[in-house]
């Protein structure tokens, strides 16, 4: 039970030392809570050679280095918290291509290329999440007769009277307003769009009248980043 009582001891010296925030819990203040980590450290030691009547010495060394060195991989953790946090979001990037991963440190969207070398991005529009394709070359957004079913628009409601220029050929779009439009943590209402004609278009086109309202937008290599 005593050992247990060490573990408990080492555990708390832990989440002091990796959450400055902990110490509140106690009614301390951060430098308050900096100080009281090493007398936790003295403390769990002077109970362990209190035990060391009833255990080997060799054990309650290698207790404390089991701790010691747990506690040493919590704090570093912390310390590096957020490139962690930043190889996570790169690995599940790659992972997941098209899912719009925020950015703890700078807040911006950042979304991987596909194998194919186009950017897929995952929106959700009118509460509907839809698949698209990022394309600085589309002057709006444009929507698939399946997607604008989706987010809402009935398709008796729809006026295709805009001849556009598609990939499969030329078409008409019906104009439409998009509610609200959401892609990781930015969020833009009121965005005029278009929707095509069913056969038109494969994949829905993230267009110029969403991009045109971010501070700016970059593409690299590898990844696109929006800026809100």
């Amino acid at each position: 039970m005593l050992i247990v009582a060490i573990a408990l001891l080492i555990t708390i010296g832990i989440a002091l030392a990796i959450s400055a925030d902990a110490g509140a819990l106690f009614g301390l203040t951060q430098g308050e809570t900096a100080q009281a980590i090493p007398l936790i450290v003295i403390g769990t030691l002077i109970a362990s050679a209190l035990i060391a009547r009833r255990q080997r010495w060799g054990q309650v060394v290698t207790n404390l280095v089991i701790w010691v060195a747990i506690a040493g991989v919590l704090m570093l953790g912390y310390a590096y918290r957020y490139e962690l946090s930043n190889i996570g979001q790169r690995i599940m990037g790659e992972l997941q291509p098209g899912a719009a991963l925020v950015d703890p440190s700078t807040g911006n969207v950042r979304i991987t290329r596909t194998f194919g070398g186009s950017f897929h991005v995952s929106a959700d529009i009118n509460g509907t999440e839809i698949p698209m394709i990022f394309d600085t070359g589309a002057s709006a957004v444009v929507l698939t007769a399946k997607d604008a079913a989706g987010a809402g628009f009935a398709p008796d409601t729809l006026r295709y009277t805009i001849p556009v220029q598609t990939a499969n050929g030329t078409g008409y779009a019906a104009p439409v307003t998009l509610e609200e439009i959401t892609i990781g943590n930015i969020t833009r209402s009121n965005i005029r769009a278009f929707v095509v004609q069913d056969g038109a278009l494969d994949t829905s086109l993230l267009g110029m009248t969403f991009l045109e309202t971010l501070s700016r937008y970059t593409v690299s290599r590898n990844a696109l980043e929006m800026h809100d």
